[in-house]
Formats: C-alpha cells, sequence, structure tokens
C-alpha cells in the first residue's frame, strides 16, 4: 500500500452521525414504502431470507442456501452455539466441516464486523469464546489468506437471466510504520487521516498503545473490512469486466431467489479478479448492505446519496416485483423486531480485532 494511500485525508462526510447522513435515506425509503403502501416491501427482493438482508438475518443461513457453484466460491464455515460448552462446540464443529487454525470467529447475526475476532489457534479460541455472550450462534470461517479484499454489489431483476455489478470497493487497513521512537498512540496523531479519527483505533488497541514500534516494523490497525471500524475503502468500478460479471452472475443465480446484495470476497490480485478468478467470498449481505464505494474519500456528497438512492429504488422495483409474483415482505412490525434484535446483540458484542 502506497504512502499516499494510508496518509488521504477524509471526504467531508465520512464521518458524520449515522442519524445526520442516513436521515435523507429514511425519508427516501418512507417515501418509497408509501408509494407501494408497504414500508417493508423491499424487504421482498430476497424473499428466502429474513427481512431480505436488512437487519437481523442469519449470515449462515444465506450461506446454506448455495448451490453447488456458489458453494465452491464461499470460504469454508461453520457455525456453533455459544456458553458454558462454546469451546468444545466450536473444535467438534470445525473437525466436523474439516476447518483448521487460523480461523475467523464472528456473530452469525451481526453487522458492519462488530464482534470479528481473528483465532490464530486453541488458545486464543478458548480465550476469546467467553467474550460473547451466552446462548448465541457463532460462526468460524476459515482464514483466507489472500492479501486483498473487496467488496462487491450485485443486483439482478427478476425477469432477468443475468444481474449485473454496481459497484466494486477495495478495501484496504491502514498501517502505522514505526520510527524506533514514537509510541503507536503518537504515530497515529502523526498521521494525516488518523490523527483525525483516533477514537476509532486506540480503544482497539487497549494497553498497547504506549507500545514503541521499531523502525520499520508495521501494525496493521483494522482486521475487520468495515470502513466504521477504521478500514480504508477505495472505489473501483473501472475495474468491473466482463469476465468478473460473468463469473459472479453465475455465483449469485445459484442462490435461489437472491437479487440484490454485497458480496464480500478475499482475492489475489487485481488483474485476477478482473479475469474473474481466484478469490473466495467470506460474506454474503443482503438488502441492508450497501455500495460501499461511496465511502472512497473522493466521493461527493452528491455523488454518495445518488448511488443510494439508486441502489434502494432498485430494491423497492424488486421487492414489488417478488410481491407481485407472490412472495411476502417481512412486514413493518417484523422488520422492527428484527432490527431491535440485531441492535440487543450487537451492544453486546465484544470489540472487533
Amino acid at each position: 500500500m502506497s504512502s499516499s494511500k494510508q496518509t488521504s485525508t477524509l471526504s467531508l462526510f465520512e464521518f458524520w452521525p449515522d442519524t445526520f447522513f442516513y436521515t435523507p435515506i429514511v425519508l427516501y425509503w418512507i417515501f418509497m414504502g408509501l408509494k407501494y403502501r408497504d414500508l417493508s416491501i423491499a424487504t421482498a427482493a430476497n424473499p428466502r431470507i429474513e427481512t431480505g438482508g436488512l437487519c437481523g438475518e442469519s449470515k449462515s443461513s444465506i450461506l446454506d442456501d448455495a448451490g453447488p457453484v456458489a458453494k465452491s466460491a464461499i470460504a469454508p464455515y461453520v457455525i456453533f452455539q455459544s456458553g458454558s460448552l462454546a469451546f468444545r462446540n466450536a473444535l467438534a464443529a470445525m473437525k466436523h466441516g474439516n476447518i483448521s487454525f487460523p480461523v475467523v470467529i464472528k456473530p452469525d447475526i451481526g453487522c458492519n464486523g462488530t464482534g470479528v475476532k481473528l483465532v490464530p489457534d486453541q488458545e486464543t479460541l478458548k480465550k476469546t469464546l467467553p467474550l460473547f455472550p451466552p446462548n448465541i450462534m457463532l460462526m468460524a470461517q476459515a482464514l483466507i489468506t489472500h492479501p486483498l479484499e473487496a467488496g462487491i454489489f450485485y443486483i439482478r431483476h427478476p425477469d432477468d437471466e443475468k444481474g449485473h455489478i454496481s459497484s466494486i470497493t477495495y478495501k484496504e487497513s491502514p498501517v502505522l510504520v514505526g520510527d524506533g521512537t514514537s509510541t503507536i498512540k503518537e504515530l497515529i496523531h502523526k498521521d494525516p487521516r488518523m490523527a483525525l479519527i483516533p477514537h476509532i483505533y486506540l480503544p482497539r488497541l487497549g494497553h498497547r498503545e504506549n507500545d514503541i514500534l521499531a523502525k520499520d516494523e508495521k501494525l496493521s490497525l483494522v482486521f475487520a473490512g468495515n470502513h466504521c471500524k477504521g478500514a480504508i475503502f477505495r472505489d473501483a468500478r473501472s475495474d468491473i469486466t466482463k469476465a468478473l460479471s460473468q463469473r459472479v452472475n453465475d455465483i449469485m443465480t445459484d442462490i435461489p431467489d437472491f437479487h440484490f446484495g454485497r458480496i464480500d470476497v478475499k482475492f489475489s490480485s487485481i488483474d485476477a479478479l478482473k479475469r474473474g478468478e481466484d478469490f473466495q467470498i467470506i460474506e454474503i449481505n443482503g438488502v441492508g448492505s450497501e455500495a460501499i464505494h461511496i465511502w472512497d474519500r473522493q466521493t461527493s456528497l452528491w455523488e454518495a446519496y445518488r448511488a443510494q438512492f439508486y441502489h434502494y429504488r432498485q430494491t423497492f422495483l424488486i421487492g414489488a416485483a417478488k410481491k407481485k409474483a407472490g412472495w411476502k415482505s417481512s412486514g413493518a412490525f417484523s422488520l422492527l423486531r428484527s432490527w431491535l434484535k440485531q441492535r440487543r446483540l450487537l451492544a453486546s458484542y465484544p470489540m472487533n480485532d
């Protein structure tokens, strides 16, 4: 990663409070809901998924629906229950799924990378699992060692044989480089970008913030590729190719009635990705996902809202078509219950890596 990317400053709106940035989008959602006489009609866009994947959905339930083509592209995973027997449950599930360390532990119901933990060995697993609340489902997923990560947004209308990629975004973890004298905290405050949002990085470092990195020693500050957790996003729509579009379409049409959402992938190189090769899916997100190129620092506020309104309009159009075909939307009260459940769970998870 070049130093120019590392030291880039923030866009105007990157870290605005959610209530401020998303108010126009909520109003647009209400407007579209009133237009279609169903505030939850967008959830029918992916009707086999709880709330269409807007909130409260199980990650594994989406992956479980994958057919053989899609499954071959998904990183291996298993699920198990947290609680007093979590360690035993996890090891048994991993053995059954032929998954070895290192693994990524994540809540089966989650959002924005909350609670995602990198677990290299059994001892770390034993220490990590008690951090989660009891009696929830957790996922252990094989760590994909490809060095690069991207979010690819896919849309397919019900009457169309093929869908299309509307957005690609590359995700980069900010990396500190030691000078042999400065503490980690001081290095963060010296960086033009990180110095503006130290509250995102410092709590995750805990007791390490006063450690001194050796000269040229590197420290990656974010494992989970989420913008709100401090990852840097770069608009890569110019890298959408016919080959990649075909490969993604083959995968996503192998998941029944999936029409709208983002797949997060790890991949070996940009050239390979453009050929539609050598990538693995680590997560599939539904109606609640965003075209995350909007968080590129060079994206204007107008461009960001235009992308948001375009994508939400598509999900309403798709949801309306699926409802006309006989599928049901979640219903406003069911949607509210799922949102409250997710909110409660997120508050109980440990800080992500």
